[in-house]
């Protein structure tokens, strides 16, 4: 376990150098120059000189490289451009709210999905089955902007059973107060292409032998489903929940947005609309880094489920 762990770790190394690469390539030649952004339409040679020689971007390209590469190293990257708040305090300000919806969702959507997809599986070929993938079908075709406004017109401000928006400093009345219609509308969000992944995951173990084995034995059908069928299907759904952890955290976007959660998904907005090149380059590499940690841990999590896994 140990050698896989390290040799897995040393893979992620050339993957990693090739991110950085990209991004750096990305932001310094396609992004256009950041001291003409800076400096305004009221500016001349003297001053975006004098912002260009702040920023280090006077050097050349090697130089900047390696001062990129040492920034991630040392996992400092400086101060954002736009209010010169340290990207280190940027990242753990904002990371409390977003986990603070994002982890909840995580749990109620898996655990919801997996109830009902095992449910829906349990009567395939039925007409529930059939409305089911129906209303799945409809709830994937309407925008998350439609959920936000109706959720929040009428649940938050017509029933007044949900604050508009808003954020507090207490972990307790943001997790019970103002996360909790953000929490709900993303759970009607993505509940439903969740529920029809699950099903899929489901039926394909449903055909299997060992399920007609279970049959053939007299073990009743909830059994087969709840404990035969669900543990089979356990490795593709923790591939599923553990791809879209660190996507999560940037697509929540429009909820933080909306909502006024300071979290890490409204920053980036905030960065790209200030071209606060800093804070995206660091939120980029962060995620690229979470995405390999987490796909090795759910490498790990598959031999918990079924040990008969190898690990090689």
């Amino acid at each position: 376990m140990t050698a896989y762990i390290l040799r897995r770790l040393w893979q992620m190394l050339p993957t990693m150098l090739g991110v950085v690469v990209l991004v750096f390539l990305l932001f310094n030649w396609v992004g256009g120059d950041p001291a003409y952004i800076l400096a305004g339409k009221m500016s001349n040679p003297e001053q975006i000189a004098n912002i260009r020689k702040q920023l280090g971007i006077d050097e050349s390209y090697w130089v900047q490289m390696w001062i990129f590469i040492k920034q991630i190293v040392t996992a400092d990257f400086g101060a954002s451009w736009s209010t010169g708040e340290t990207i280190s305090n940027v990242l753990t300000t904002r990371l409390g709210p977003s986990l603070t919806v994002l982890i909840p969702l995580t749990i109620l959507e898996t655990l919801l999905a997996i109830g009902l997809a095992l449910g829906v599986a349990y009567v395939r070929g039925s007409l529930t089955d059939r409305m089911v993938m129906i209303a799945c079908t409809v709830g994937m075709s309407i925008s998350i902007l439609v959920y936000i406004i109706v959720f929040q017109y009428w649940l938050a401000y017509k029933l007044g059973l949900f604050p508009v928006q808003g954020w507090g400093d207490s972990f307790a009345e943001n997790l019970f107060h103002y996360a909790l219609l953000p929490i709900l509308i993303a759970l009607a969000v993505g509940i439903a292409p969740s529920l029809r992944l699950f099903r899929t995951f489901f039926l394909d173990e449903i055909n299997q032998d060992y399920v007609r084995t279970g049959r053939a034995k007299g073990l009743s059908e909830p059994r087969i489903l709840w404990v035969h069928v669900l543990r089979n299907a356990a490795i593709p759904i923790v591939t599923h929940v553990m791809a879209n952890l660190p996507s999560l955290l940037i697509g929540a976007f429009l909820i933080e947005r909306f909502f006024s959660i300071p979290g890490i998904g409204r920053e980036v907005i905030l960065a790209v609309e200030r071209s606060d090149f800093p804070v995206i380059k660091a939120i980029t590499v962060y995620v690229a880094a979470a995405t390999m940690l987490f796909n090795l841990l759910a490498d790990l999590m598959y031999k918990a489920i079924d040990p008969r896994v190898q690990l090689k």
